[in-house]
């Protein structure tokens, strides 16, 4: 089956980008760029670099800008799901929702309107056990936003591993933080990976902190290498 993937370059897209395209074709990337950042709907911090990620990837990439605005945003969603139809003969949708229905339900609206599939591989999955498994496939992703008690500057830019799971579910224990950070307790940028024909390189970023739990790690400048 011909698959378009809804893609932020964070690890959830990413990730179910791998598992779908394991028994399908993925033939183009979605990405919708909001210009709001309390989106309800998109992931934003750094979501520019998503044009180096297709490259990386090597897969082209269907972009819409949307103002971000509550429901409207479908929309912007919708008409690009329609390009890539008509420019790619999609059959289905892949997304990266992990346990919020308000995305799920959303996108699989927009599908049964387009009469195409909508393919959600991490589904219902226990958070640490796909961590880990990213993590062991050969995955590279840094944090690039934090908005969670137990978080801090630290963890801002920083490529997990194996570690930092075990210090994430001691800070679920002991603040409840999401170890996936559904529900935007956090935001990921994949650099790199098993399906990447090149790794992501970032020449130049800075930290913004708005308190001592929220902040940005934003990327000014990035490469292939």
């Amino acid at each position: 089956m011909k698959l378009g993937v809804l893609f932020s370059g964070g690890k959830d897209s990413t990730y179910a980008l791998y598992k779908a395209k394991e028994k399908n074709e993925i033939v183009c990337l979605i990405s919708i760029i909001s210009k709001n950042p309390e989106s309800y709907m998109f992931h934003t911090p750094n979501i520019e670099l998503v044009d180096l990620q297709a490259k990386a990837l090597g897969l082209p990439i269907i972009k819409k800008i949307t103002k971000g605005e509550k429901e409207k945003e479908l929309k912007d969603l919708k008409s690009a799901v329609v390009e890539a139809k008509k420019k790619f003969a999609i059959e289905g949708v892949v997304t990266g929702a992990f346990a919020s229905t308000y995305q799920k339900d959303r996108i699989q609206k927009i599908c049964g309107e387009l009469s195409i599939k909508c393919i959600n591989p991490l589904w219902g999955q226990e958070p640490q056990k796909v961590m880990r498994e990213m993590i062991a496939s050969g995955f590279k992703f840094m944090l690039s936003s934090i908005a969670a008690l137990g978080l801090d500057e630290p963890w801002l830019g920083k490529v997990l591993d194996d570690k930092d799971i075990d210090e994430l579910v001691e800070l679920n224990k002991k603040f409840g933080v999401h170890i996936a950070f559904e529900g935007g307790e956090a935001e990921s940028l994949v650099v790199d990976g098993p399906i990447f024909k090149q790794k992501i390189k970032i020449i130049k970023a800075e930290k913004k902190m708005d308190d001592e739990n929220t902040g940005i790690y934003r990327i000014i400048k990035a490469e292939l290498s």
